[in-house]
């Protein structure tokens, strides 16, 4: 089912395995004094993530051909954009909950190593079920016409964590103080255990990842069913979710029309998962990278001009 399929040995999944366990452990000794994450800060950390992410295609050009590397970008841009969404999500989620913004890189940082986790699992399952089942690629296609749709057409997304099943169900098994005690997720009170604030805050972001985990690992796999390539793509964009985080969290009211953009790049990958189990056939590797690209600067520049002409348009003539 794929194109450009490739195995690609232990010895590679031993190595990028450690790159990135090296990566996170050099991120969190940078921020173990859990101070304020500035802007100049936000954009050389992010520098440093997409640097990474860019040469780790290059390696794969390298090693395993042109086909393969265009999927891991193709993979890597779009889990990139749809990793803007979950920023604007984070940030509600921090208003909700008043976290900190001397703790907020600590949440987000065991919140990215679950996410890890999470795609992980579901990059393993979603590629089994797509090579063992042919309907499975109908379901996961209709599956993403329909986030796509859901996106374009919803308001401000709701993330009430008084909603929230998991954030719920962790309440009444988990006692909990309603308070902050410094960086610490659990406390000890009258010789009990007790789970703090800002652990609730990062339970509540975990379970809200997990429905973004599905969207954007199934939509992956639309372009390419290479576990290896659906890691490594997605885990070099999450990598960078922190620090984009920082970096756009003060500027996503600028970008309106992203939401359309990304629900026509879910669809397109629905659709492109339905026709593969057609006579129609597989959609060529370079005509996936142009639609990503060509969506994403669209929405963004159409973001762009909107924003500037509200803001002529507020200062009057």
């Amino acid at each position: 089912m794929d194109q450009g399929t490739f195995a690609a040995p232990l010895w590679a999944w031993a190595a990028i395995g450690a790159v990135i366990a090296v990566m996170l452990a050099v991120d969190v000794l940078s921020h173990r004094d859990n101070h304020v994450i500035e802007l100049r800060e936000a954009l050389i950390w992010t520098g440093v993530w997409v640097a990474a992410g860019l040469a780790f295609g290059v390696v794969v050009w390298l090693g395993w051909g042109g086909e393969p590397a265009i999927a891991y970008y193709s993979g890597y841009l779009l889990e990139k954009a749809l990793s803007i969404d979950n920023v604007f999500v984070f940030a509600l989620l921090f208003g909700y909950f008043r976290v900190p913004a001397e703790y907020q890189h600590k949440v987000l940082f065991w919140g990215v190593v679950g996410a890890l986790a999470f795609r992980l699992v579901f990059i393993f399952a979603g590629a089994e079920l797509l090579h063992r089942l042919a309907v499975a690629g109908f379901v996961l296609g209709a599956f993403l016409i329909w986030t796509g749709w859901r996106l374009a057409v919803r308001g401000e997304p709701d993330v009430d964590p008084e909603r929230n099943v998991v954030v719920r169900l962790f309440r009444r098994v988990v006692p909990t103080e309603p308070h902050y005690h410094g960086s610490r997720f659990v406390v000890r009170i009258d010789g009990r255990r007790r789970a703090t604030l800002l652990l609730l805050a990062l339970v509540a972001i975990e379970a809200t990842d997990i429905v973004f985990a599905i969207d954007s690992v199934a939509a992956i796999l639309a372009i390419t069913t290479n576990t290896f390539l659906v890691w490594t793509s997605t885990a070099f964009a999450v990598l960078g979710l922190r620090s984009l985080y920082f970096c756009l969290a003060g500027l996503l009211r600028h970008f309106g029309y992203l939401r359309y953009g990304l629900a026509v790049l879910l669809a397109f990958a629905g659709t492109k998962l339905i026709l593969a189990e057609t006579p129609a056939g597989k959609l060529p590797l370079w005509l996936t990278l142009l639609v990503v690209v060509l969506t994403l600067s669209t929405s963004i520049g159409w973001s762009v001009v909107a924003a500037h002409r509200e803001r002529r348009r507020q200062a009057g003539p």
